[in-house]
């Protein structure tokens, strides 16, 4: 196993074990002290638990930076902005899967820490297999860079418009081979109806949201391994990031209809990093500039679309 992540990372076993550990730490106390209450998590609540989860990554970052230089602390932080900005864009799904679905406010807390429980996962396995790829096989860089620059150009071009979820090929696979409920009881997953065990439709949520972040994952870890090659690097960037995504959910929720640009954005974002993955060869990009580059896209396009959402309510 130490043979294996020495090949993949500078990062020593003691850190990926402290880590790793950490991070689920984390998870259980938030949801086990945090989030025993079912009632609506409030904007200031969620505002608070989001600048938590980003003040813990800066200081991570911090001491990162400061314990194996510079140029692998800013991979770290570059990547965590590119995985934070494409973690928005997942937000609008999560959205009309619980409007979808009509998941209460109240129950939505809940969902969402399984939902990332469960991307922290994937994202581990995923990140630890393209690591290995790409100490094996140089090449896949450019099919990293492809798929990139391909889903750019899908963001540029994709409606806002989306279908239902609830009439989504997951959703009715499901409920095929699996007896549901329309009925919620609580916070819970699965309830007992005439003897059987049905699964309501935060189960159906759950799932739904699982599997959006495993397609979001094509693109998100092709995009981290584009800013480093260091498998550490693209794990706790990218596991960072995620872990706000539940907090972040609720600061968005009522204002995701004001990121007009987002779209755009995460698509100059992708064509840029993909561009940059197609052309290694004949002119490498330093980490501190393609940072830059993506700081000035997201500001961009995050003061575009406050002015236009500012001008339309006056």
């Amino acid at each position: 196993m130490f043979s294996f992540l020495s090949n993949i990372s500078i990062a020593p076993l003691w850190l990926w074990i402290t880590f790793s550990v950490s991070i689920f730490v984390l998870l259980f106390i938030d949801l086990f002290i945090f989030g025993q209450k079912n009632e609506k998590v409030s904007t200031k609540k969620a505002l608070k638990e989001s600048g938590f989860w980003i003040l813990l990554s800066l200081l991570f970052n911090a001491w990162f930076f400061y314990e194996f230089g510079p140029k692998l602390g800013v991979e770290f932080l570059t990547g965590y902005l590119v995985e934070k900005s494409l973690s928005v864009d997942n937000l609008f799904i999560i959205l009309l899967i619980f409007k979808s679905l009509k998941v209460p406010d109240s129950s939505q807390h809940k969902v969402l820490f399984w939902g990332v429980f469960g991307a922290v996962v994937f994202r581990a396995i995923f990140i630890l297999i393209g690591a290995q790829l790409l100490h094996s096989f140089d090449w896949i860089l450019y099919l990293f860079g492809a798929i990139l620059l391909i889903t750019g150009i899908k963001f540029l071009f994709e409606g806002d418009d989306k279908d239902e979820v609830k009439d989504s090929f997951v959703i009715k696979s499901l409920k095929k081979v699996l007896p549901t409920t329309s009925k919620f009881e609580g916070s819970k997953l699965f309830i007992k109806e005439n003897g059987k065990r049905l699964a309501t439709p935060l189960f159906m949520a759950l799932i739904a949201i699982e599997v959006t972040d495993i397609i979001f994952a094509v693109d998100s870890i092709p995009a981290v391994f584009s800013i480093t090659q260091d498998a550490f690097i693209a794990f706790s960037s990218n596991i960072l990031a995620v872990l706000g995504l539940r907090a972040l959910y609720f600061v968005l929720a009522d204002m995701v209809g004001r990121l007009r640009y987002l779209k755009p954005g995460l698509a100059a974002i992708l064509g840029f990093i993909g561009i940059k993955m197609l052309l290694i060869d004949l002119f490498h990009i330093p980490s501190w500039v393609s940072l830059l580059v993506i700081i000035a896209i997201l500001v961009t396009a995050s003061l575009s679309s406050w002015y236009v959402s500012r001008n339309k309510r006056q």
